[in-house]
């Protein structure tokens, strides 16, 4: 009688392994991620069946220098912002897993990298779970697509997508999605963790012993990560975020990780009616729209990744509910409770919106200490115009600027921009990539740049632009103002 098979119960958020179920994961503190699947070993003669997509058959070490480079064998792939975000372009053997919510814009992007990509002699394999050929032809013929090497696969079945590869031998591989896909030799449903472990392995040997690059679309959750668990990310060689707003017409691209390339780097885009187009200046569509002599508006230069872009930064002071009522309410009749609940509850909201929320709470504790603005009863908004996601610390500068511009009442001078790092006694520290991020300022027009006092030397020589070097946010301010 054959054994049964043992029962582990998986996280699904990690990958961790329980003998019995727990309602939250000893290794993450995930709740209710723990799933129940088979625990069974695969047959002693299937691993020679799939010898032919190891690695490897015979490794041997290779001397370092005699290893040839590879940077000349990237492969452009027809879509500027893409090769810009892949690092330059497409190198043979990459894996790279590409995630986003619902309809931003996945297939439609990897649409047209086919397209490129079967322009010449090479032959593109489209392999689609989730939609018929007829669906994926009806968008194509939406983009306008041409492609006479693109060949679509609509299969879920792992081992059959692996021998139509072997017969066939494409070029480059698309896989939608990779929690479609799964193994008959795995006992769990499609999309499990060790479901998804095990297509992406297969998927990694398949690329890097035929040298073929393999792109899968990862579905994400709630919070905006890919699903499955975290050893996804670390399998494949690089991975690709879409973001974006439904009411936008842009989309940006951003590289999480690449073992090709820059991390962070990002590739914009603009959602036509025949597809996605890439957008060669993000700076100029960012400012586009920008009100002038607007109080609590600054323009900040941040970086992602190797490029600097300029984007408004906007921020609303104004007098919390409780402020008021407190005002209203007659001295005399307040008691020692209700002024500590005044005290304790009197702090007002802090909105934010394309910028890290306790970043802005921080320095607005910083400006009233250190600046004098009393301004932490009041609720303050703070938006980064245009949809983008900014995280790095040289934007501190631009958020007091417009913060304090809006608590003044008083516009800053539309060709003014800004950038710094901000520390809790009110310094303005230096940030890198300073000439790039002048330079782009100088190419769109403003007259004047304020940055960190360490940051000046050897900006000073910009035609058209007044560098600014400050050591601090009284100084910023009153060159503002």
């Amino acid at each position: 009688m054959a054994k049964a098979a043992a029962t582990v119960y998986v996280c699904q958020k990690c990958g961790s392994q329980s003998r019995k179920w727990v309602g939250k994961c000893p290794d993450c503190g995930e709740w209710n991620s723990l799933v129940e699947e088979r625990a069974r070993t695969a047959p002693k003669g299937d691993a020679g069946a799939r010898a032919r997509i190891s690695f490897r058959s015979e490794a041997k070490p290779i001397r370092y220098d005699e290893i040839a480079s590879q940077d000349d064998a990237r492969v452009s792939s027809g879509v500027t912002e893409f090769d810009r975000v892949l690092g330059g372009g497409i190198v043979p053997g990459s894996l790279v897993l590409i995630g986003g919510d619902p309809g931003i814009g996945k297939s439609t992007l990897l649409l047209q990298v086919a397209d490129k990509l079967s322009a010449g002699e090479g032959r593109v394999l489209y392999v689609s779970g989730e939609e018929s050929e007829r669906q994926i032809k009806m968008r194509g013929e939406r983009l306008r697509i041409e492609a006479k090497n693109l060949y679509l696969l609509p299969e879920t079945n792992l081992e059959a997508i692996l021998d139509e590869i072997e017969r066939s031998e494409p070029t480059a591989i698309i896989v939608d999605s990779i929690q479609t896909v799964f193994s008959p030799r795995i006992e769990s449903a499609p999309g499990s963790v060790s479901q998804v472990r095990e297509v992406a392995g297969q998927f990694l040997m398949l690329a890097k012993g035929r040298g073929v690059p393999v792109f899968l679309i990862g579905h994400v959750t709630k919070d905006g990560s890919i699903a499955g668990p975290k050893t996804l990310e670390h399998i494949v060689d690089t991975v690709l975020y879409f973001e974006g707003e439904r009411h936008h017409n842009h989309r940006i691209v951003r590289a999480a990780k690449n073992r090709f390339g820059a991390a962070n780097e990002l590739g914009v885009f603009e959602m036509t009616g025949a597809g996605l187009v890439p957008v060669a200046n993000p700076s100029q569509m960012f400012l586009q729209e920008r009100p002038e002599n607007a109080a609590g508006s600054v323009v900040m230069v941040c970086m992602e990744g190797t490029r600097p872009v300029l984007v408004e930064v906007q921020a609303l002071v104004s007098g919390s509910k409780k402020d008021s009522e407190r005002r209203e309410r007659p001295e005399g009749k307040q008691d020692l409770a209700q002024q500590m609940r005044d005290i304790f509850s009197g702090r007002g909201r802090r909105v934010t919106q394309g910028i890290d929320q306790n970043r802005v709470t921080l320095l607005v504790a910083m400006l009233e200490k250190q600046v004098g603005f009393p301004k932490l009863n009041d609720d303050i908004f703070v938006n980064v115009a245009g949809g983008l996601e900014v995280d790095e610390p040289a934007a501190d500068l631009g958020v007091v600027a417009a913060i304090a511009s809006s608590f003044k009442n008083t516009p800053i001078d539309p060709h003014v921009a800004v950038f710094g790092e901000v520390g809790l006694t009110g310094e303005v520290r230096g940030a890198m990539q300073a000439q790039a991020r002048a330079r782009e300022a100088q190419a769109l027009g403003f007259k004047k740049l304020i940055l960190p006092a360490s940051n000046a030397e050897g900006l000073q020589r910009l035609l058209g632009l007044r560098v600014v070097g400050v050591r601090s946010v009284e100084e910023a301010l009153d060159e503002l103002f």
